[in-house]
């Protein structure tokens, strides 16, 4: 069975909806998933599990949230070459820049992007919602 870990940080509660649906999908697709607060997970945690999505909302001038969760990724970023990830987030404002810097720290790093990342403006709607369902069943495969 994968094991598949959902790494988020939310302010709104938006990405947290989006993180509960994407753990949906890993267990519709029968892997095992772990969800995990920003603050809660750690560099060494990565080599547990079999793949990551990493939930974060755009911040400020479309950056990663500065005080918990960039942190945790910078710590894990070096222990991401060759592992399967999937990223998504909300925004309130802007074009999803914060999305492509970040897609492209991740490739630099040597990840994996197992599908294409999740974004929305917002609440995650059903079309949002589903599509973390389908970030987390890509996860799982």
């Amino acid at each position: 069975m994968s094991k598949v870990a959902i790494v988020y940080w939310s302010g709104t509660g938006n990405t947290e909806a989006m993180a509960n649906a994407v753990a949906e999908g890993v267990t519709e697709k029968g892997a095992e998933a772990s969800t995990f607060t920003a603050s809660d997970f750690s560099a060494d945690k990565v080599a547990e599990f079999d793949a990551i999505a990493f939930g974060c909302p755009a911040m400020g001038a479309e950056e990663l949230e500065d005080s918990e969760f960039l942190p945790m990724f910078e710590s894990c970023t070096d222990s991401l070459n060759g592992k399967k990830i999937a990223l998504f987030g909300s925004y309130g404002w802007g074009d999803g820049e914060w999305m492509r810097n970040w897609e492209e720290t991740c490739k630099n790093a040597g990840a994996v992007l197992a599908c294409d990342s999740v974004i929305c403006a917002d609440a995650p709607d059903d079309d949002a919602t589903a599509a973390c369902k389908a970030l987390g069943a890509a996860l799982a495969e």
